[in-house]
């Protein structure tokens, strides 16, 4: 063997080498790292902005974004999450005590002798032989195993909670050095990439417009329905507003259904206990404000060439948080993004010149 192929040898072998050791030394803070980058992502066209405004001075408008993003993000989100965490071990301890005394039992026999209800359950009866099904049971039964998951991550959460807050200075951290020396950075990475520029260009626009349509097409849009809903919920004196906004803004991904999972039973309830005005209200509400958020907003963020499909945006949202963690929220999407821009990138390389 000659030298320069031994050479060759022990360079790719010490590269790999150090990868590996840089990996590991960085791995306790790469969720840290990922969600700087992240938000820098998002604020960055406000920071340069700022920047302009503060002519061009890189420590103080990076001090200032970063603060900015302190108010905008990290105080409502740490306020929320209390107040989720509070409103989800009431709703495990009601539930608890309603099914001790059997009054959820009522309710559900109150849905039971809806017309409605029993006009579609014969209906699907003659299809599906639904004889051995009591729906009041298996509700009951779901709504317990539903409870105590919320319950056991609401825990778990709350136990976490200083390693959140430790996480998160390394994310601020992280955040003002990305502002301040991003731009260069990201230049240096261009230069990097072992592509020919025309593909490296169109990897970099696809992938900025992939992101933009994941983030503001589907995650902000899910935030601001889940966040009208809650607010609805409140507005009308429906209990745990913040957890059941909560849940339609993750409900928000399922292709069907959606947001409706949770207000139409909502709505039904409030027939059931005779709040019929209310009732109605909030299904004028969800029909006409919540469900049309999608519609109303998305042409704003997105356009058609760069919409990621619902189907795999739902799959990626769910398999991100199983996979990475709540971070997987926006992981999951991005991975799929970056599937989807290399895809393109293949099929654009691929068609005959003309």
């Amino acid at each position: 063997m000659k030298k320069e192929h031994i050479f060759l040898i022990f360079i790719l072998f010490l590269t790999f080498l150090s990868f590996y050791l840089l990996y590991q030394i960085l791995s306790p803070f790469l969720a840290s790292i990922f969600l700087a980058i992240l938000l820098a992502t998002v604020f960055y066209p406000v920071f340069q902005k700022l920047q302009r405004l503060l002519r061009k001075r890189e420590v103080l408008s990076a001090m200032t974004m970063t603060f900015l993003v302190i108010l905008v993000i990290v105080l409502p989100s740490s306020l929320l999450i209390v107040a989720l965490a509070n409103e989800v071990v009431s709703v495990y301890h009601g539930l608890e005590e309603m099914i001790k005394t059997g009054s959820l039992e009522a309710y559900l026999e109150k849905i039971r002798g809806i017309p409605f209800f029993n006009w579609t359950w014969e209906r699907l009866n003659q299809y599906l032989d639904l004889s051995q099904v009591d729906p009041p049971r298996l509700l009951l039964e779901n709504l317990q195993q539903f409870s105590t998951f919320l319950f056991n991550q609401t825990s778990k959460i709350l136990k976490g909670f200083s390693t959140f807050i430790i996480g998160f200075f390394f994310t601020l951290l992280s955040l003002y050095y990305l502002f301040k020396d991003g731009g260069r950075l990201f230049e240096r990475l261009k230069e990097t990439l072992p592509i020919p520029k025309q593909e490296r260009d169109l990897l970099i626009l696809r992938f900025k417009e992939m992101v933009h349509a994941t983030i503001y097409g589907g995650i902000l849009i899910a935030i601001i329905q889940g966040l009208l809903g809650g607010v609805i919920f409140w507005a009308l004196g429906i209990s745990s507003p913040i957890l059941w906004g909560t849940a339609m803004t993750f409900l928000s991904f399922i292709p069907m259904g959606g947001t409706a999972l949770i207000w139409v039973p909502a709505a039904i309830l409030l027939f059931v206990q005779g709040a019929f005005l209310k009732g109605v209200i909030l299904l004028g509400l969800g029909v006409f404000g919540i469900s049309m958020v999608d519609n109303l907003l998305r042409p704003f963020f997105i356009s058609t060439k760069t919409n990621i499909h619902p189907l795999l945006l739902f799959f990626a949202v769910l398999g991100g948080i199983q996979a990475f963690g709540l971070i997987g929220l926006v992981i999951g999407p991005l991975i799929a993004t970056l599937c989807l821009t290399l895809i393109e990138i293949y099929i654009q390389g691929i068609k005959p010149k003309t």
